[in-house]
């Protein structure tokens, strides 16, 4: 934190995005602010959060205030003499920073900034890895339970619930965000959240998922099929595959964001389908289910160790059904590691 603060020339960086502040110093709590300084850091909170605050958060000083934040933060910037703030804007309110600006003694400086903290963010620590490690083999345990649930018949809505139920039972602090179940012509929609629909008596699955370890997130997508798939089914899935491991095969450090977006999409264009991916191959995940990088078509960012990235490209033909295979993957020092254990292979039920 130190060098972003002197790389922008800001004395202090107030920290309002609650994940952000967990990430700098541990505290869960759901009203905070965080005012970052290269001599000293002060979290603010309220009394509802006295004995968790003074548990959870590590080398800060704890202020509990009666009334709003943000003028217990003023006063520690007066009172420390702090010149010049930075604050992250895309999490604070246009009201909030007038209401901000005004308490500031006019000498004080107030700064706009983007993403410092979430920049940090991207290149996960070991005990982070190890934590979305476990994140990722909890979640992959739900497939079974999809297995068992999915019948014709059956709503995708009831497949969902026995999965969340059973993450709940095995320990998940909750779902990453709103499982997708999305079966037979709905299965071509790439974000086809879980319906009242009943599954068809043929036809893909598509399912998407994730659970909450520690505060980290998994994300996990399989395709299965009801069903004897025909020959132009299987040839969908393969090529779905075949795309996927090409853009996991470009994974390495110095390779571009883009790079294993492009190599997810050349993959497709060898067999026709190209045309069928509408969405981007993957992001970041971490404290947050999207982060970055972006693994987008033309994104500048290098990878890097320690970068833990989603790897999604899918084929949504209208009318037909979609196929979306994901893995979580970690960058390494060489190239990279799959965290995601689930078999790859169609599966027919």
């Amino acid at each position: 934190m130190n060098e972003a603060l002197e790389r922008l020339k800001l004395d202090a960086l107030l920290v309002t995005h609650a994940v952000n502040v967990r990430y700098l110093c541990g505290f869960t709590g759901s009203n905070a602010a965080l005012l970052a300084s290269p001599r000293r850091t002060m979290l603010f909170t309220d009394g509802r959060y006295t004995e968790q605050a003074n548990a959870e958060a590590q080398h800060v000083r704890v202020t509990i205030s009666r009334g709003a934040l943000l003028p217990e933060a003023v006063k520690a910037i007066q009172r420390h003499r702090i010149a010049s703030t930075g604050i992250e804007a895309e999490h604070m309110s246009a009201a909030a920073r007038v209401g901000f600006k005004r308490l500031l003694p006019k000498r004080a400086r107030l700064r706009d900034t983007f993403a410092v903290v979430e920049h940090l963010r991207q290149i996960k620590e070991p005990a982070e890895i190890t934590a979305l490690r476990e994140s990722v083999i909890a979640g992959a345990r739900l497939f079974d339970t999809a297995l068992e649930a999915i019948r014709p018949g059956v709503r995708e809505i009831g497949v969902a619930a026995e999965m969340e139920y059973s993450a709940r039972r095995a320990g998940a602090e909750g779902m990453s965000f709103d499982t997708i179940v999305a079966a037979g012509r709905r299965s071509a929609l790439p974000h086809g959240r879980a319906s009242s629909a009943p599954i068809p008596a043929r036809g893909f699955v598509v399912l998407d998922w994730g659970v909450k370890l520690s505060g980290y997130c998994s994300d996990e997508t399989r395709t299965v099929h009801v069903g004897t798939p025909d020959a132009e089914t299987r040839g969908q899935y393969n090529a779905v595959r075949e795309s996927q491991q090409a853009a996991v095969e470009a994974i390495r450090p110095g390779a571009t964001a883009g790079d294993v977006d492009r190599a997810a999409r050349n993959a497709l264009q060898r067999t026709g389908f190209a045309r069928y991916f509408t969405h981007s191959t993957g992001h970041g995940v971490g404290l947050e289910i999207h982060e970055s990088p972006r693994v987008a078509q033309n994104q500048p960012d290098p990878l890097r160790p320690g970068m833990v990235i989603t790897v999604e490209p899918g084929v949504y033909i209208p009318n037909r059904g979609g196929v979306r295979i994901e893995d979580m993957v970690v960058v390494t020092a060489t190239g990279c590691e799959v965290l995601t254990p689930t078999s790859k292979q169609l599966i027919t039920l």
